[in-house]
């Protein structure tokens, strides 16, 4: 076996001890908001899958980078608002902890739901279904 500098487990407890965290129920308060952009970092399949917030914008974690630097080709008009408050969301709180520590160190400011969406809709949260595909 392999063995690696860092877990993947210790990547996240360092991202979480420099990023701030939200709870489900502060961000189910936060649907709707104007100012809060909720973005979904998880495979479109999962979106597809288990449904989403409400309002989120998917933004797919392989490509969140490029959609948030202003300079980048991909950049994505979402990313540009200013006094916009952005909170990020995966399935368990782990990649969107190590996206929100990234988006950070490149100068972007974003917090992240902390238990994912799991627990936000284990808390009743309001999830939208999509469309069913033929």
């Amino acid at each position: 076996m392999i063995k690696l500098k860092r877990t993947v487990a210790e990547m996240v407890a360092s991202a979480r001890e420099r990023i701030e965290e939200i709870e489900t129920p502060e961000l189910i308060e936060m649907v709707g908001d104007p100012d809060v952009v909720i973005v979904d970092i998880r495979d479109i399949r999962e979106r597809q899958r288990t449904g989403f917030i409400p309002g989120s914008f998917h933004a797919p974690r392989g490509m969140i980078e490029f959609w948030v630097d202003p300079e980048s080709p991909y950049h994505k008009n979402v990313f540009g608002q200013e006094g916009k408050r952005y909170v990020l969301h995966c399935a368990s709180g782990w990649r969107s902890a190590l996206t929100a520590a990234t988006l950070q160190d490149m100068g972007f400011e974003a917090a992240h739901l902390k238990e994912g969406f799991s627990n936000w809709a284990e808390q009743g949260g309001p999830v939208e279904k999509p469309e069913p595909r033929d």
